[in-house]
């Protein structure tokens, strides 16, 4: 269909579409009238999304949201929710009004949980509006009495500050309890290690591991150098021995005793007089005699001192190795003793780091004990008040302007609409066009309105018509 049938339709059923138009705005106009005044109060918040998030208790902090519009779009959700409704509800006392009861009892027969049915009533006809580009939520409720809904509004803003603070609070006094019990059980593993450490250290009587060791290294060492040197004069002692042996009266000690040497010399003094006597008075002089037997006594005397001296040499070495023997003993149980110092001071450090362990767990846990405690007693919340919410002076609904505005959109469309159906119900040629197009036959002539004038537009394009169609029907 072309514009032009388009028009001749409506020029032709223009009474039905203004008809139509004009039903569609008095029934808009009556329920204008008819619906009753509502009133919209509106209240905004701002949301510092900073310092919003979930509390962590077993980390002690704060875990923000991802992304801005999450956090703001996260805090219309709670704002909506049903714990915060409830909580204005109780705030205004509502629940306890006569009228709502009786209302819910009307609707649902008294069945149901009538708190949770007056929360879905009020979430209706509450709008919460987050900002795209800023931290800020317009809260919004609709009602019948303007003072009402600026009432049930602020106590919604007011509730969900409560709530929200809640939310922060309640896993810290959550956890409380809980690190509570850790305190405690890590006190007593503190105390059972610092107990077990001085057990040992009593039954052990080790008390500064670092400094009795040393002393014991330096006694160890000192033990050692002993073994040495006496390993020196012992293997001199035997080899002095054996010299002595062999050759006692060339030995050191048979060289420096005086004794010795004083019967040495007389030795030399009385074998240079027998040999002078012996050539003056010969062998058998009583003299000579004598003096031979004296001879024979000094080597006596010097062979029984030489070994009197050389068995000292033994006794020496026999002393030396006593003493290498004892020291031996003594270095062997001394290095035992660094030993046992050594793995004492190993067990030590093991219940020394498990004391250490036991304390730093206990100062965690205190100080998660200290944080939770301190989070738990928060009274600050990230949500400020911008402006309140006061009792509209007009309503927000119904809106006059645009229900009538609307209605006429409505019923032009409606107006066309019928005329188009009743036109491909019952249709009619409106004009020569239609005429050639559904009969199939030439348009021979068109007569003229006889509303029209002569010489008027209308009868000049009238004329040209049938001139045109008389020329077709010679052409033929």
């Amino acid at each position: 269909m072309t514009f032009k049938q388009l028009v001749l339709v409506l020029k032709a059923r223009w009474l039905l579409s203004v008809s139509i138009l004009v039903a569609v705005l008095i029934a808009a106009g009556l329920t204008v009238l008819l619906l009753p005044s509502q009133y919209t109060a509106t209240a905004t918040v701002l949301v510092d999304g900073r310092n919003n998030g979930a509390f962590d208790p077993i980390n002690g902090n704060v875990v923000p949201l991802t992304g801005s519009s999450s956090v703001i779009l996260t805090q219309a959700d709670i704002v909506r929710s049903e714990r915060v409704v409830k909580r204005a509800m109780r705030a205004i006392r509502i629940t306890e009004n006569r009228q709502v009861r009786a209302q819910w009892n009307d609707a649902t027969g008294g069945k149901g949980d009538f708190e949770a049915w007056l929360a879905q009533l009020i979430q209706s006809r509450l709008d919460v509006k987050p900002s795209k580009d800023s931290n800020i939520i317009s809260v919004s409720y609709t009602a019948t009495e303007p003072a009402f809904a600026a009432l049930v509004t602020n106590a919604i803003v007011k509730a969900y500050m409560d709530v929200t603070l809640e939310l922060r609070v309640e896993p810290a006094k959550q956890y409380t309890n809980f690190f509570d019990d850790r305190a405690r059980q890590a006190r007593d593993a503190l105390e059972k290690a610092r107990a077990k450490l001085s057990t040992y250290q009593q039954q052990s009587g080790i008390t500064s591991t670092d400094e009795r060791l040393d002393v014991e290294n330096a006694r160890l060492n000192e033990l050692s150098s002993q073994v040495v040197s006496l390993q020196a004069i012992v293997s001199e002692s035997v080899s002095r021995k054996a010299a002595a042996e062999q050759r006692g009266d060339r030995t050191t000690e048979a060289l420096s005793n005086p004794v010795l040497v004083g019967l040495t010399t007389d030795l030399a003094r009385q074998e240079a007089k027998l040999q002078e006597m012996d050539a003056r008075f010969g062998d058998r002089h009583p003299s000579v005699v004598e003096l031979r037997a004296n001879i024979q006594e000094l080597r006596r005397r010097i062979d029984s001192e030489t070994r009197r001296v050389t068995s000292s040499v033994g006794v020496t070495t026999d002393i030396n190795q006593a003493r290498l023997a004892q020291v031996r003993a003594e270095l062997d149980a001394q290095r035992a003793k660094v030993l046992r110092l050594k793995a004492g001071r190993d067990d030590m450090a093991v219940l020394e780091r498990e004391v250490e362990h036991a304390q730093r767990n206990y100062d965690l846990v205190m100080a998660r004990v200290s944080q939770t405690s301190l989070e738990s007693q928060n009274n600050q919340t990230n949500v400020s008040m911008l402006r309140d919410a006061s009792a509209p002076a007009f309503p927000s609904s119904p809106n006059v302007k645009l229900t009538l505005a609307v209605a006429l959109v409505l019923g032009t469309l409606l107006a066309i609409a019928t005329s188009l159906l009743l036109e491909l119900v019952t249709p009619r040629l409106r004009g020569e066009q239609e005429v050639a197009s559904k009969l199939g036959l030439p348009v021979l002539a068109v007569l003229p309105d006889a509303s029209a004038k002569p010489g008027s537009l209308r009868t000049g394009r009238i004329v040209e018509q049938v001139s045109v169609s008389r020329n077709r029907l010679l052409a033929r």
